[in-house]
């Protein structure tokens, strides 16, 4: 399958002023509920919809408007799950390598959200159909195709936990055993949509770059967990979530470095290059399509692209409003092009042409109170930017690919 469009985003746009005000004292993992809130909601929705269409941006999505965290939306719509709102980051359940957890607690945070599964998991209710209603009633129908929706990982909840936290003795045996309840209702989930008419969904998954991170392959050893045999676990875990799938529903998954302020990105985010991780995961994974942040640092992972998988190029940086050269993101394209060439046995034009698209590093707002950029307007320009690079590399076309 090849790249839906050559342009794509991450998913998250700066919310409106109105839509920050009205559900600044929820939850990140709070349902939006009440009646005001929800109207703010479908309203930024719509509006977010409009100018998506008005700057022929693709793919189509919410902005991620009705959560407050690009995380939020499934483990607290299971059965057998429960959030807690505020557990300690320090001495806490919480893994102590995590390198977005430090970053947050340095700016000012001592307790961060999470979930436990207190019984068996189970899938009862959709987690994301409203979201896609919403999407869908605000987009005209001929148009849903070039929608998209974002959903956290399957691993979210397990990667942040302690070993033994993420779920109650008693409750499962075996990491596996948890896992295996979990993918029924993440296919469930991903059935329901594409009932529902979605035919395309991201799946966030920017914490696979913690192992890449010593701090945090130290911590697991030090837990008694073997990193490989964790990694290797959720690689399984993600291609079973996507076996059997309609063939006509692409799913990518995107992995960065994170989006958090760039002074904090700087102390606590991982420097390293995905060399360490990229065979297994790149190789590994059966997604359609992967997102990369490769705006920066080392291209020489991509060669580990194998053929028949899509990469999404995230070339343009959504942590600071500096705009991008065009020509520079152009030539850090075709670098990464010539890279991936080499790996595939293929020629450059023929990667280019079938295999690459173009999008920015991360969402705009993976979290509410992010803005990288400063400012709705600096956000389509860099929207508008992307696009640019496209019409650039593929002349014959715009956001299609």
């Amino acid at each position: 399958m090849s790249p839906l469009f050559r342009t794509d985003h991450i998913g998250s746009l700066i919310r409106p002023t109105r839509l920050r005000d009205a559900t600044q004292s929820i939850g990140f993992y709070e349902k939006i509920a009440a009646s005001d809130d929800l109207l703010a909601v479908h309203e930024s929705i719509r509006y977010a919809a409009k100018q998506q269409l008005a700057f022929s941006v693709r793919p189509i999505t919410t902005g991620e408007f009705d959560r407050r965290f690009f995380l939020g939306g499934f483990f607290e719509n299971l059965e057998g799950i429960e959030t807690h709102h505020a557990m300690p980051i320090e001495g806490g359940p919480f893994r102590s390598g995590l390198f977005h957890l430090n970053g947050i607690a340095k700016l000012g945070h001592k307790n961060w959200p999470t979930w436990v599964a207190t019984g068996k998991i189970k899938h009862v209710k959709p987690c994301f159909l409203d979201s896609w209603d919403r999407l869908k009633a605000a987009v005209p129908p001929p148009q849903w195709k070039e929608c998209k929706l974002t959903l956290p990982s399957v691993t979210t909840q397990h990667i942040h936990m302690k070993r033994g936290e993420a779920y109650l003795p008693g409750v499962y045996s075996s990491d596996k055993e948890y896992f295996a309840d979990l993918i029924v209702a993440y296919r469930k989930e991903l059935q329901i949509l594409y009932d529902s008419g979605l035919r395309s969904v991201q799946v966030d998954d920017p914490l696979f770059t913690c192992f890449v991170d010593q701090n945090f392959l130290d911590s697991l050893k030090s837990e008694g967990v073997d990193p490989n045999e964790l990694l290797l676990l959720y690689i399984w875990a993600h291609n079973e979530c996507l076996k059997d799938l309609p063939k006509d529903f692409h799913v990518g998954i995107h992995i960065c470095r994170g989006n958090a302020p760039k002074n904090v990105l700087d102390e606590f985010g991982p420097h390293s290059s995905f060399e360490p991780i990229a065979q297994r995961v790149f190789g590994g994974l059966d997604f359609h399509t992967l997102y990369l942040q490769v705006d920066e640092g080392d291209l020489e992972p991509l060669r580990f692209i194998p053929r028949g998988t899509n990469v999404v190029l995230g070339v343009v940086d959504t942590k600071t409003p500096e705009l991008e050269q065009v020509d520079a993101v152009v030539e850090r394209v075709r670098e990464a092009a010539v890279v991936i060439a080499k790996g595939q046995e293929r020629s450059v034009e023929e990667v280019l042409t079938d295999s690459i698209a173009v999008s920015p590093t991360c969402g705009f707002c993976s979290v509410i109170f992010f803005d990288g950029v400063q400012g709705e307007r600096r956000m389509w320009e860099k929207l508008c930017l992307v696009q640019d690079v496209a019409r650039h590399m593929w002349p014959e076309s715009t956001t299609k690919a």
